[in-house]
């Protein structure tokens, strides 16, 4: 969820990520964690010039609901044209992307009496119109990537485990929380100022809010089985309101207006903290938070590594573009933690002071490292080893 950032290394193409409300394929395989520090932090990496923006008054309000004049109508589906015709009745899995349909009714759902899943992904839908009789069936609706402007339509719906609204125009967060099913909710890319409507949802696993107009963490209480929260590229100033959440694993926050690292006292279970391109100069409060696997501060003003002492369990360290210089200061706060296998430090003082010797003055003060930055290690010869002390 700034064109003038550096490019980090091993950016991912986001045709790798084309289908991410489908939580066990391609997002499991890589780790479920973004895998750059550009600043987006959905499991869509796009391009921050893709995204936008968003508003820059400082005191937006939310909008009232109404429709927007978005041109001419779009291209409509012809009405003889049946794009189901081969499809068997019986069919489970429906996918139907990039087709320019406009109109759900054209499609003739109802024959489909096993629906679980239907994918109508980039095309042009304004309106939320599926058939009340797939509802039984219906675990899955993925309307990526539209024009749908307001929420409406789910009410029978109450069977569905994931629903992406993602890409679209939606301004407020409504008529979702009888869902009580729902494990996975994405609402990327849209144009929602405040968290709302979510009340009750209990079973939700995880919730992308990624790139829109959010200045506030709020109403998020009741959502106590939520386990990853994604909130890149918003306009977020605190972190706070998380207090309940206590099964959240992955926090992801990339991208907002934040100075300081609080409110994440009560998540005990936080495994992977995503902080990057912030205003933070320190990093602190991390004290509760000890079983943290990740973390990734890059692109922050902060120039020294106290208050990592805590995690003892660290495996990935993402600190690039930060202000970081002193080697003696990386051996004294990271040498002790034995699981950490991956550091990032490229763009820092660490590296650009000493490009010839950085890599490999980074290995012999955390010797238990297997990558720096994007590539594994190399194998360094004793003799070497020698030198580079002799010579530091």
């Amino acid at each position: 969820m700034s064109g003038s950032e550096p490019t980090p290394p091993a950016q991912p193409d986001p045709a790798d990520h084309a289908h991410f409300s489908n939580a066990g394929t391609d997002q499991a395989k890589k780790g479920h964690r973004p895998r750059d520090s550009k600043g987006w932090d959905g499991k869509l990496r796009l391009d921050k010039k893709v995204l936008g923006d968003g508003p820059t008054d400082a005191g937006a309000e939310s909008e009232p609901e109404e429709s927007e004049d978005e041109g001419p109508p779009p291209e409509q589906l012809a009405a003889d044209e049946d794009l189901l015709e081969d499809t068997p009745e019986d069919e489970e899995d429906i996918d139907l992307v990039h087709l320019k349909i406009s109109s759900i009714p054209a499609l003739k759902l109802e024959r489909f009496t096993k629906l679980q899943r239907i994918c109508l992904r980039q095309n042009q839908i304004t309106s939320i119109e599926i058939p009340e009789s797939l509802a039984p069936t219906l675990t899955e609706i993925d309307l990526y990537d539209n024009l749908i402007a307001h929420i409406k339509g789910f009410e029978p719906f109450t069977e569905l485990t994931s629903l992406d609204l993602s890409f679209n125009k939606i301004k407020h967060i409504k008529r979702v929380n009888h869902l009580k099913k729902l494990r996975d909710l994405y609402f990327v890319q849209n144009k929602i100022s405040t968290i709302e409507g979510l009340d009750g949802l209990s079973n939700l696993r995880q919730i992308e809010l990624g790139a829109n107009r959010i200045r506030s963490i709020e109403n998020l209480e009741t959502l106590t089985g939520l386990e990853e929260l994604w909130l890149g590229k918003n306009k977020i100033t605190e972190l706070k309101g998380l207090d309940t959440l206590t099964n959240l694993k992955i926090l992801s926050i990339q991208s907002n207006r934040l100075t300081t690292i609080t409110g994440l006292s009560n998540l005990p279970n936080l495994e992977e903290l995503h902080i990057s391109h912030n205003a933070i100069t320190e990093i602190s409060g991390l004290e509760n938070n000890t079983n943290l696997r990740v973390i990734d501060i890059s692109a922050n003003p902060i120039e020294h590594l106290t208050g990592l002492k805590p995690l003892k369990h660290l495996q990935e360290l993402w600190a690039s573009y930060c202000k970081i210089s002193s080697f003696a200061e990386v051996e004294r706060e990271l040498r002790d933690k034995e699981e950490l296998q991956t550091v990032y430090f490229e763009g820092t003082p660490l590296q650009t002071n000493q490009r010839a010797l950085y890599r490999n003055k980074v290995k012999l003060a955390l010797p238990q490292i297997i990558q720096i930055d994007a590539s594994e290690l190399p194998f360094l010869p004793p003799l070497q080893e020698l030198f580079l002390w002799h010579h530091d």
